[in-house]
């Protein structure tokens, strides 16, 4: 098996169908890739949609990080690719991981919206996750499977898993910096706002970055919406 696509979700029966119907169409070798999809006890019908596609139902404790490490621990893949529900891949994505060479990587990220303010929070994403060697989960983070155990997978965090294990990563390597993009939804700014979803973001990461625990950003962002 040369990859393994993890999926953690929980309650996403509004996004989840599109985007495994996405994802299996870019396959050109299913033999070459399986799809883990790392349900938290979803209540929402999710479950059930699962059964209409060719894909490995794990179920974990609830939380991103303990999601991806548990479905990683039972997936088979030389490369473990963690994609959100809401984010779709390029067709070429096996290509470009293997060309890449690399332990770890992740792609540069366009978001759904055409909104200008969106454009150009996806451009200041991309520049500073390259520039910095810290990526989002948005991004399509993969890594050899070798290098991943290395890590002992996420750090068990209720926030910011994806910014710990990219800090962990570049110690001793840099990662490929995809130039093709993938797709996020811009769900979370047209919802909650694009200003206030722009400055809650900034302020948590400038906050996590001065020492304030993921467990109380976990309590700011789910507190505010």
């Amino acid at each position: 098996m040369r990859f393994s696509v993890i999926i953690p979700v929980y309650n996403e029966v509004d996004t989840l169908p599109a985007s495994l119907r996405s994802l299996l169409e870019q396959i050109d070798t299913p033999s070459d890739v399986e799809i883990l999809v790392s349900d938290a006890g979803s209540d929402d019908g999710t479950r059930q949609q699962l059964q209409r596609f060719p894909v490995r139902l794990i179920d974990a404790p609830r939380g991103r990080a303990s999601q991806m490490n548990h479905a990683a621990r039972q997936a088979r893949g030389d490369y473990l690719l963690f994609l959100h529900a809401d984010t779709r891949l390029p067709a070429d994505w096996p290509t470009l991981i293997d060309q890449s060479d690399c332990q770890w990587g992740f792609f540069r990220v366009r978001l759904s919206s055409d909104h200008p303010m969106l454009k150009l929070v996806a451009a200041m994403m991309n520049w500073r996750s390259c520039a910095s060697a810290v990526a989002t989960g948005d991004q399509a983070m993969f890594f050899q499977r070798g290098f991943f155990e290395q890590l002992k997978g996420f750090p068990q965090t209720p926030l910011m898993e994806d910014i710990a294990i990219s800090k962990l990563a570049r110690r001793q390597i840099r990662p490929a910096c995809i130039a093709r993009r993938v797709v996020t939804s811009s769900r979370r700014w047209e919802q909650n706002g694009i200003f206030r979803t722009i400055v809650l973001m900034w302020w948590l990461r400038l906050a996590y970055w001065a020492g304030v625990t993921p467990q109380t950003l976990h309590r700011w962002y789910y507190g505010r919406g």
